[in-house]
């Protein structure tokens, strides 16, 4: 579905009315204003995405504006994060501003509401002032310095500027009403004393401009003409307003458009904090080992662990733009990484937790090179060599000494395939003084090699595993990160949100890989065959490779139970079989929304990790007119090829039929 076929959002409607009431396209501005106190994290994607999606839809252009006003907190390397976030996330700014650039005009402005009699400088403590503003059912209470002659807070505010003040002992207050249902307006301030040199204006101030005030003035000195931000801003739209009619008045011929401030629901992740000063402690206790730690919910972070700009965008433009604040499970953007690198990341072996594997009937010097496909979802990637020898790793836990009938591993006197070579059976093990394994002896089908076209090599085994060669393994250091926080919400709670820091959120492996990854450059992606996805990081050198889990093959993470009804309909769906849970959710499937089709897809491909052939065999012949249910089969068959499964006269012809079907999203999925 084409971008601008879908139904318009609430922001968009916005903007569409007023240009119907007049507004002349060429003056849409838009702009993204972070405050450089901080990294990017994912919550900041989706006002990143509205603002420079609406410029790409509209033509218009985009200012990247840093809200400078706070030196104490504020630094050079959050600025230059920030863009390198922004730019790797794809997206070009017009402009490259700073509320800093206003510093002079803001303060002319300032001494101008003071002489219209709406400004005051107000002498009290701050504690004072908090008891004065009243709450929200109680009016707040007048200043006594409210009543100031002009001329006295021009001496003072002037003097405040110079730096004839220590730090609390004046501010700058708007006078607007101590009564106001809205507390927000009671006299807000509009500057305080810092003695603090500021990283781009030096020592050249030491009062320094309220947030409020400072952000609606650039928004209209920038000729901004819808100012989007979260809903916490929609209590500050009253004042942003009032402080821009007044500078209005000043400068109307100059600047003759206002900005219209509108607000959209914030991006909340579950089992994530987003409050830049809580990521910050994350740093400073180092719980993490920086502000770009794969397990951090920042931009820089999730780029380290290997999320892609691409997956990342899908995720926003999932969620979508909404007026009511919700959260999103963080399952859907590791969704969203699945989909993006299935098509992208090369495939290769690696075993994480190795145990040694010898076949016994092979040649003793005797070496091949097999040939394996890059991705069989890119006809343009290729094939790669892959080393073979009579001593392998595999995993260990593709090894029981003793098996139950659903377990399709390898296991004595039982045979599985390893990947793109040769059918085994295990024979005998050996084990240690404390009884653990360590080592398997198996016997190979020299006939069986994969793609040999002999029988023996179409023969079916039930199981298929990953192996590396034992000669030609590369050593590496894999890290396997989990979410962060083991609680959905650890931000809402009474106990500190530290309480619940994951124990597990982080392993480190010494793991072995097929020598093609040699040839990694680092930030590169790949597929670990039955793993997941993982990328080389930036902690390689040339004697210690580095690689970081970005995502499993599919989510693993412990679901909560399901709540129980009073008819107890949850336990009755639990009984039935995978299959039968897949069926019910095709059925409904083209007529899902982008997002719930999204979450289904996921679900359909666990339950596919537990159907066989036979239970899906009878449905391949299901008629045309059932567009969904087709959909979860070709979503189930794919799990099943991709797990071993060779493709039959019947699997064929189903393909064929559901290629050239007149649903788009059914021929998507063949």
């Amino acid at each position: 579905m084409l971008y601008n076929q879908k139904p318009l959002n609430f922001i968009e409607q916005i903007i569409e009315e007023d240009l119907k009431n007049g507004l002349s396209q060429d003056k849409l501005r838009f702009r993204f204003p972070p405050e450089p106190n901080g990294y990017l994290h994912i919550g900041h994607t989706k006002a990143i995405g509205i603002s420079f999606g609406l410029g790409e839809r509209y033509g218009a252009p985009v200012n990247l504006r840093f809200d400078d006003t706070n030196p104490t907190k504020e630094d050079q390397e959050y600025v230059d994060a920030i863009k390198e976030d922004i730019r790797w996330l794809g997206y070009k700014w017009d402009k490259e501003l700073y509320s800093s650039d206003y510093f002079d005009q803001l303060y002319s402005w300032a001494r101008q509401i003071i002489k219209d009699g709406h400004a005051y400088v107000d002498s009290q403590s701050s504690e004072s002032m908090a008891i004065q503003k009243g709450t929200p059912t109680q009016p707040g209470e007048d200043s006594p310095f409210r009543n100031r002659s002009i001329e006295k807070n021009l001496d003072l505010f002037g003097k405040m500027k110079d730096g004839n003040f220590k730090a609390g002992t004046h501010v700058l207050r708007a006078k607007i009403d101590m009564k106001h249902a809205n507390m927000l307006m009671r006299d807000p301030l509009m500057y305080r004393i810092l003695h603090t040199n500021h990283q781009r204006t030096g020592s050249n101030w030491c009062i320094y401009p309220m947030y409020d005030w400072t952000h609606g003035e650039s928004d209209y000195l920038e000729q901004v003409s819808h100012s989007l931000c979260s809903l916490e801003f929609k209590p500050h739209r009253e004042l942003y307003d009032w402080f821009k009619n007044k500078v209005f008045n000043y400068q109307k011929q100059t600047y003759p458009l206002k900005p219209k401030q509108r607000e959209f629901a914030r991006l909340n992740l579950s089992y994530t904090v987003m409050s830049k000063r809580k990521l910050l402690k994350l740093v400073e206790e180092k719980i993490v080992i920086g502000w770009d730690d794969p397990r951090m919910p920042t931009i820089s972070g999730l780029r380290r662990r290997g999320y892609t700009p691409g997956s990342i965008r899908k995720f926003v433009e999932t969620a979508g733009v909404a007026k009511r604040d919700n959260i999103i499970d963080v399952s859907l953007l590791e969704f969203c990484v699945r989909e993006d690198l299935n098509k992208k990341a090369t495939r290769v072996m690696a075993v994480l937790d190795p145990i040694i594997l010898e076949i016994e009937n092979y040649p003793e010097e005797k070496e091949e090179w097999l040939q394996a496909e890059n991705n069989p979802e890119d006809d343009k990637a290729g094939v790669r060599r892959l080393p073979f020898s009579k001593v392998l790793y595999i995993e260990r836990a593709d090894f029981k000494e003793e098996a139950s009938s659903k377990y399709f591993r390898l296991s004595l006197d039982k045979e599985v395939r390893l990947k793109n070579a040769y059918i085994i059976k295990a024979t005998r093990f050996t084990k240690d003084a404390r009884g653990i394994i360590t080592k398997i002896y198996c016997t190979y089908d020299p006939l069986s090699l994969s793609g040999s076209k002999t029988p023996e090599s179409a023969r079916k085994v039930k199981g298929t595993i990953h192996w590396v060669s034992k000669s030609h393994a590369i050593e590496s250091e894999v890290r396997e990160y989990d979410r962060l926080f083991v609680n959905e919400s650890p931000d809402n709670h009474k106990e500190d949100f530290m309480t619940y820091i994951n124990p597990e959120s982080l392993k480190v492996r010494q793991s072995f890989i097929e020598p093609y990854i040699k040839k990694a450059s680092v930030g590169q992606h790949f597929q670990f065959q039955r793993l997941g996805y993982f990328i080389l990081d930036k902690d390689t050198s040339l004697n210690h490779i580095v690689f970081n889990k970005t995502v499993g093959l599919r989510d693993t993470w412990d679901k909560k139970p399901p709540k129980q009804s009073k008819k107890n309909h949850s336990t009755t769906s639990l009984k039935k079989k995978p299959i039968d849970i897949i069926k019910q959710l095709g059925k409904k499937y083209t007529n899902l929304p982008d997002a719930k089709q999204l979450k289904v897809k996921a679900e359909i491909k666990t339950l596919a990790k537990e159907v066989s052939y036979d239970d899906l065999q009878p449905l391949l012949n299901t008629a045309e007119k059932k567009v969904g249910t087709r959909i979860a089969i070709a979503i189930t068959l794919k799990v099943l090829i991709s797990n071993g499964l060779s493709p039959n006269e019947q699997i064929n012809k189903f393909l064929s039929s559901v290629k050239t079907a007149s649903n788009p999203l059914l021929r998507q999925e063949a």
